[in-house]
């Protein structure tokens, strides 16, 4: 394990781990979150998602808040996740040129999230490659290490669910999602393992949930399985609302502690993303006044 390798923190929770607050948080503040998370160093944040706010209510605001990402930071790397080619042209008319799309292994998560049949996922995404073809489309493979519905899946079912992806639409970025947190360290090394001998020339991300406190040292053996970019949220908010069980994702802080301290190289500053998590704490708890100071950024 070379502990000098460089990882790549990619910043997940003002999508993934909002969507799963009810009370709306106010534009203004969740910009300030995402400028705590920019000002400790982080350089990739997926930002929001183009649904419909009747879907999501809190992502009401994708099109203001990206507006104002792209204006302020021109140099991060913000992206959405769309769930079809209308979020795609929403994303694209903004001036974002990379998204994430998402699609379970599973046949009855899939449905139950996105309320469409293994083909009519592809069949979209399919859409929105012909209709931009400029776009990089990360593919998010939700319930990678099991389902709520269908349990686990074993790893040859998974290098085919993916073939077509790979071999047909051209998809090079996967995101193996650990979507209700039931992955053990062995399953991880093994799904890597198989699927960078199926597919060498994808670049596979981790993203890890936590329910059972085993986020941690799963995103540790696919880190010394070669994964070098890896999900987190701030705070360890998120959870699929379609996904009984699921807890939040493994806390960006939490991991960038544990990496920093082991000699990683991650270029965030572990003092600024645990300040900026104890304010969106305090914002999402309620605990924040007008009258409080502005957090500082001066460590």
């Amino acid at each position: 394990m070379d502990t000098n390798q460089s990882i790549n923190i990619i910043e997940v929770g003002p999508r993934d781990g909002f969507q799963s607050i009810d009370q709306y948080i106010p534009l203004e503040k969740k910009l300030e979150i995402i400028d705590g998370i920019v000002a400790s160093g982080v350089q990739q944040i997926e930002h929001t998602s183009f649904v419909s706010p009747r879907a999501i209510p809190q992502l009401k605001d994708a099109k203001e808040l990206t507006e104002f990402c792209l204006e302020k930071y021109p140099s991060i790397d913000f992206f959405p996740l769309v769930p079809n080619l209308y979020g795609a042209s929403s994303a694209y008319e903004l001036g974002l040129r990379k998204i994430a799309y998402v699609v379970s292994l599973s046949k009855s998560h899939n449905k139950a999230n996105i309320n469409r049949s293994h083909e009519q996922s592809f069949t979209e995404l399919k859409k929105i490659i012909d209709a931009y073809p400029d776009m990089k489309v990360s593919l998010s493979l939700a319930t990678t290490f099991g389902c709520p519905f269908e349990g686990k899946f074993n790893t040859e079912t998974i290098v085919n669910f993916l073939e077509s992806y790979v071999k047909e639409l051209g998809i090079d970025d996967i995101v193996l999602c650990d979507t209700i947190g039931i992955a053990v360290p062995n399953q991880v090394r093994e799904i890597i393992h198989t699927l960078k001998e199926a597919y060498p020339y994808v670049n596979y991300q981790g993203h890890i949930h936590d329910t059972r406190n085993m986020g941690m040292v799963n995103t540790l053996a696919a880190i010394e399985m070669g994964i070098t970019d890896v999900q987190t949220t701030l705070g360890g908010l998120g959870g699929c609302p379609f996904a009984p069980g699921a807890s939040g994702n493994l806390a960006t802080e939490d991991l960038v502690y544990m990496l920093n301290e082991s000699g990683y190289k991650t270029g965030v500053n572990f003092k600024k993303i645990l300040e900026i998590a104890k304010y969106e704490k305090q914002i999402i708890d309620g605990t924040y006044s007008s009258h409080q100071t502005e957090i500082q950024y001066d460590f």
